[in-house]
């Protein structure tokens, strides 16, 4: 008999000591699903939308949204903070995020994760679902900020003025390369966007820069490119998004690659503003 209890004793410990089998995190309900995506006019802020589509049967309450993803250094977080939005059967939303800074210890083939609070009478539940990114646009603008992140290690690149000009003639962007000292970059050219044209003799989608940096330099370079608007339709100008965002091509560690390069808020309302007189619709 002692034996018998001591082994059913045994199997007790050993059942209690069982680990408990965690709950499965709740995710959305059946029929939902969730992308991101990012619009032109969410790259000059670093914003992304979080496209909801609910084809199931009853309609779904959100208010706080986030963005998990390893390749950022933080949750992406709702724009319009303490918002609420309410998405019938059959309909869709998109809820804008801003992005957090890049983590560049993180692969470039990352998976993103959305985090949703629903919102049901006086109850909230989060649950989480798995987003799809139809454009890749995370892995490029991964890849694209830890590359800039490189580059800057080697030079500063800004667009440091901009001189307009009369109607017919070309207008002058100041882009100032600004070595550390701590690496060797070659600025290879500049791309021409869908608003701006380079002019010249022969108009190119690339215009040639040539700056070239090495390891212990730290004189600036300046560089003068002249520039014409590439159309002059108005919509072009009141609808733009990415006009005045440019790629520069570089070269480093002998890898050649392209980095986004924004004239900033200021600089961009004096382009518009160049653009417009200079084709002849301005006020």
């Amino acid at each position: 008999m002692l034996g018998t209890s001591l082994a059913l004793l045994i199997l007790t410990g050993c059942a209690s000591a069982a680990p408990e089998v965690p709950e499965p995190a709740a995710t959305l309900p059946a029929g939902a699903f969730v992308e991101l995506q990012q619009l032109r006019s969410d790259v000059a802020g670093r914003q992304a939308q979080v496209h909801l589509v609910n084809d199931g049967d009853a309609p779904l309450t959100v208010r706080e949204v986030r963005v998990e993803d390893d390749r950022f250094d933080g949750p992406a977080a709702r724009v319009m903070e303490g918002r609420v939005s309410t998405v019938p059967a059959g309909s869709s939303v998109d809820i804008r995020v801003q992005l957090p800074p890049v983590d560049c210890t993180a692969p470039d083939d990352g998976e993103a994760r959305v985090v949703l609070e629903l919102v049901e009478d006086s109850d909230s539940t989060e649950v989480t679902a798995s987003a799809s990114d139809p454009l890749g646009f995370v892995a490029e603008l991964h890849a694209r900020e830890c590359l800039l992140e490189r580059v800057t290690d080697a030079a500063s690149l800004v667009f440091s003025d901009f001189e307009p000009s009369a109607p017919g003639a070309p207008a002058a962007l100041e882009l100032t390369v600004t070595p550390t000292g701590g690496g060797a970059l070659t600025v290879s050219g500049i791309g021409r966007t869908n608003l701006i044209d380079f002019a010249g003799p022969t108009s190119e989608e690339v215009h040639p820069l040539g700056v070239e940096v090495a390891e212990g330099d730290a004189e600036p370079v300046v560089v003068q490119i002249p520039i014409v608007p590439l159309r002059c339709d108005p919509h072009a100008v009141q609808e733009d998004k990415r006009g005045t965002i440019f790629d520069l091509g570089v070269e480093l560690d002998g890898e050649a690659g392209e980095v986004e390069l924004f004239v900033g808020e200021e600089m961009r309302g004096r382009i518009l503003t160049w653009v417009a007189a200079w084709c002849g619709f301005g006020g």
